[in-house]
């Protein structure tokens, strides 16, 4: 396997490690024309248009919207009719993912001054949310799971999801899993199609408030496209790992761990810093042992092979320093004294702390969510939760005594600002 091995003592390392992390999003012009008229269609042809492209793209023969919604019956019916073992598994894991984000709920609060006036914030819940969850090839039950449950613990009213069902072929365990989360509508409509669809509305799909979930890069450009007319989650890039070993965590493992990210994608991205050139010998012989019992290995091989390494760090501290430049989505410390080190990462999505915590686990049941920010935005940004689908609203009610107080101060700074409407506003109730 060839993986790219540096080293933090070279002196082209941080332009070397640069060129590593360089991704862009951008589309290019021919989506970004497709994408732009796709969206008109739907917003001057509604649900005919959607109807029309959901023929064309997904070889479905319905003849109606009505064709492309599933029943809650249905959903009810996926849940039951999964295997035993799958259900369980996806219960348990939306169970540990509702108790998680049970404690991101903010609450309203307001405290009163002493001449009367009251202030605070309102927190209330998004009315209407839309949820894309990729289909085809890929299935992700879990995603269905991770985005809809916090907004349901939120208080969102009412979630619609989308789906695509390439040849009519809907996927079982994504119908159970909107079930299991309460998914209130599912219909069976995709890419940027759907994303328009929920931004802008159509007689059958509602619209929504604010559109969460992946999908592909003409999904992607239809999201930042609609931004604006409603929110968006994030635009999301190839998944990411990074492991911090002090070389005496078993290799397998951390190859292991390696292979978890980059069998996603070819432009998935695993990198391994240790201060141990021999253990970062051991991890590369672990993965070409490996690597041919991977049912991905195509794809992990490539993945490694574009995007990965093995950095040679001078000690845990480097190792730090080189971690926090990085801004990874996903950081496993597989070290000794975990904790203590976590307190020294200021950009990571989700850190993951001990030899023992696979990112596996938080990609299904720890319970954290795993839509996490990628492609550095680690940086400004966090994972998706609760207050994502939460939004505030300031309180301000000002008694006689405090409304001729703060008059006295708005009406001078409006002066100053040249505004003679503020401040005549403010002065009607300063007391004489």
């Amino acid at each position: 396997m060839n993986i790219k091995r540096l080293n933090t003592s070279a002196q082209d390392f941080w332009p070397s490690l640069e060129q590593l992390l360089a991704w862009e999003s951008v589309s290019d012009a021919a989506v970004n024309t497709v994408v732009h008229d796709i969206i008109t269609a739907i917003r001057t042809r509604g649900d005919e248009a959607l109807l029309e492209y959901t023929q064309c793209f997904d070889r479905v023969t319905a003849t109606s919207m009505a064709d492309l919604e599933i029943p809650a019956a249905r959903l009810q019916s996926a849940r039951v009719g999964i295997p035993s073992g799958q259900r369980i598994a996806l219960e348990r894991a939306a169970e540990r993912i509702r108790i998680y984000h049970e404690r991101q709920k903010q609450s309203s609060w307001t405290y009163t001054e002493a001449d009367g006036t009251v202030l605070g914030q309102q927190v209330t819940a998004l009315d209407r949310v839309g949820l894309y969850v990729p289909g085809g090839k890929a299935t992700y039950p879990s995603s269905v799971l991770m985005n809809a449950i916090p907004a349901k613990v939120a208080g969102v009213a009412e979630l619609i999801m989308v789906v695509p069902t390439p040849g009519g072929v809907v996927n079982e365990l994504v119908l159970a899993a909107a079930a299991i989360a309460g998914v209130d509508r599912v219909f069976t409509v995709g890419g940027a199609q759907a994303v328009a669809a929920l931004a802008y509305g159509t007689a059958t799909v509602p619209r929504v408030d604010k559109i969460v979930g992946p999908g592909n890069i003409y999904v992607a450009t239809a999201k930042r496209a609609v931004f604006g007319q409603v929110g968006i989650d994030m635009i999301a890039g190839p998944s990411e790992i990074l492991v911090v070993c002090d070389g005496k965590t078993d290799p397998d493992w951390i190859a292991t761990d390696l292979f978890s990210q980059a069998e996603h994608d070819e432009d998935a991205q695993a990198i391994l810093l240790s201060p141990d050139p021999a253990f970062l010998t051991a991890v590369e012989h672990a993965i070409d042992k490996l690597l041919p019992g991977m049912a991905r290995a195509g794809i992990i091989r490539a993945s490694l092979g574009r995007r990965g390494a093995l950095i040679q760090v001078r000690d845990l501290d480097e190792a730090v320093e080189v971690a926090n430049f990085i801004a990874p989505e996903h950081l496993e410390l597989s070290i000794d004294n975990p904790l203590q080190t976590a307190q020294k990462i200021r950009h990571a999505g989700a850190i993951f702390m001990g030899r023992y915590t696979a990112e596996a686990l938080g990609d299904y049941c720890a319970g954290p969510n795993h839509v996490l920010p990628t492609s550095r935005t680690a940086r400004f940004s966090s994972p998706l939760g609760v207050y994502d689908f939460q939004k505030r609203s300031s309180l301000i009610m000002c008694s006689p005594q405090g409304a001729s107080e703060l008059g006295k101060i708005a009406a001078t700074l409006a002066d100053g600002e040249g505004l003679s409407a503020h401040a005549q506003s403010a002065r009607y109730r300063i007391k004489d």
